[in-house]
């Protein structure tokens, strides 16, 4: 309770700024989606094989995984609010179009034939009577709708749109509890608000709800233009991978830009997603730049046969030449430090079948339960090509995000877990790492990775984060990851104060 009060005390400028972010979102997607679906309920009202068509339609996209639909989304409309408004949308249409139609086709037919005989129009009559009525359903299905949005936004944080999700996802990552029950009892506490609200706008006469209704209309789009004109498009949109790590780098790259060209406007997308995400973001243009692993590089991300090298600077020069070729990006000089694959055991597992090496897993195959990360249990330098390598074959492998499946390891859920050789939690959680002995990891440096057309139109960015080539130890990326996942402290912070410290900010 002290954390998550010294936290409400010291942020309290950015929770705010997370909830206006959250609400916005939230209000947009439920009016663009109360616009569909109640004039379609309306239309429909009378053609029962249609209705039934688009109810089957709505229930269809309904089904959709949100994470699968934002990753369809992304190539098509790029990052942020524009895709997090269409998947909220998407999923909101469902519940008012059913409960207008609903509320609209269970009439009395004595009303309708009564209004019918005092020769009232289509129009009228359905202003005057049927959408009177209907009212109370329409309102229990913008209820729900708002509801399932509330609660669905704060996977927009995901594709840097901000909002309290945010922080829910910083509290999974740097294992950090306080953040998360912020974010998630501020998300809960915004869906009772609102659910109130609705109830409040249900007791109203159908005429002052139409007025409530466009005036928050007219509120919210007076204020998203306001703040298009006030706020204009950032110029460069770095974003970086799942974890405190590629957040700190991130926010390096960050101060050394606006440190050197005042100009340049900059903006970070922590906590972006996996590495397949991310360079499809970074191919579509939703993104600018971010900091990627040549291992990563040569193993998914270039094709085509590649000569592999336990030589750094060789892998560099292969993953270089070959996005360069292959994507016409570029990537910079790389930093110091190797943040490799790794697998970790307890030291009693360990010990009590005295496991040294990857190889040793043979013998034991069958009782090792494996928690891995998602990008190392699908891509070729990971497990499957681990497994292919070793002949492995455990007995489970299940995927997790990277702090859950230390807490895996720690609560005996899991026996074995994939890291990288910066993770603080090798240390807290005091794990034995298994040695590579087939040397099939290939080297891991990281270093800023982009399109070659943002370099030929910003050249300044390729002497400005080229500061960092060479520079950052494994040993000061495992202190900075320190601070963050387990003292709990902002990566922007954490960041800045590397920089000063070492002479590359003022």
């Amino acid at each position: 309770m002290a954390q998550i009060m010294h936290i409400l005390q010291t942020q309290g400028g950015d929770i705010l700024h997370a909830i206006g972010q959250h609400i916005g979102l939230s209000l947009i997607s439920l009016l663009i989606a109360a616009l569909i679906a109640i004039p379609l309920a309306i239309v429909l009202m009378h053609h029962e094989r249609w209705a039934k068509v688009m109810l089957q339609i709505t229930s269809v996209l309904q089904t959709i995984p949100s994470l699968a639909l934002l990753g369809i989304l992304i190539p098509i409309v790029g990052i942020g609010t524009v895709p997090s408004i269409i998947a909220l949308v998407i999923y909101a249409v469902m519940p008012i179009f059913q409960n207008t139609y609903s509320g609209l086709t269970t009439i009395d037919p004595n009303l309708e034939e009564a209004a019918t005989a005092f020769g009232l129009s289509r129009r009228m009559k359905l202003f005057r009577i049927e959408l009177p009525l209907a009212l109370p359903m329409i309102i229990s299905g913008i209820r729900i709708a708002t509801v399932m949005i509330i609660g669905t936004a704060t996977l927009a944080a995901l594709i840097g749109a901000g909002g309290l999700g945010t922080y829910i996802l910083l509290g999974i990552e740097t294992n950090n509890n306080a953040l998360l029950i912020i974010g998630a009892v501020l998300s809960a506490a915004l869906a009772l608000i609102f659910g109130a609200g609705i109830d409040w706008l249900g007791k109203l006469s159908f005429k002052k709800a139409g007025i409530v209704l466009l005036t928050l209309v007219v509120l919210i789009g007076g204020f998203a233009g306001y703040r298009k004109l006030a706020n204009p498009q950032t110029q460069i949109t770095i974003a970086g991978k799942m974890g405190s790590e590629p957040e700190i780098l991130i926010n390096m790259y960050k101060d050394l830009i606006e440190h050197d060209h005042p100009n340049m406007q900059v903006s970070t997308k922590a906590n972006f997603g996996g590495t397949s995400f991310l360079f499809k973001a970074l191919k579509s243009g939703s993104i600018d730049i971010y900091p990627e692993f040549t291992g990563t590089v040569l193993e998914s991300l270039i094709k085509g046969d590649k000569l592999a090298s336990h030589n750094p600077a060789k892998t560099y020069q292969v993953a270089k030449n070959g996005l360069k070729s292959q994507y016409q990006m570029a990537y910079l000089k790389p930093m110091s430090y190797q943040n490799g694959y790794d697998l970790a055991v307890t030291k009693q597992f360990a010990k009590k079948y005295n496991l040294k090496t990857v190889s040793d897993l043979v013998a034991v195959e069958g009782k090792i339960h494996a928690g891995f990360d998602p990008d190392f249990y699908q891509l070729k330098d990971g497990y499957p090509g681990l497994r292919k390598a070793y002949g492995l074959n455990f007995a489970s492998a299940k995927t997790m995000e990277p702090s859950i499946r230390y807490k895996a390891i720690a609560n005996g859920k899991v026996n074995l877990v994939d890291g990288y050789t910066t993770d603080p939690e090798i240390r807290e959680y005091h794990l034995v790492v298994l040695k590579d002995n087939k040397r099939f990891f290939p080297p891991y440096q990281g270093a800023p990775l982009m399109t070659e057309k943002l370099l030929t139109a910003h050249p300044e960015l390729r002497t400005t984060l080229n500061k960092l080539a060479g520079k950052v130890s494994t040993t000061d990326m495992q202190q900075m990851n320190y601070k963050v996942t387990v003292k709990h402290e902002k990566a922007a912070t954490v960041a800045r104060d590397y920089l000063r410290s070492h002479g590359l900010l003022d």
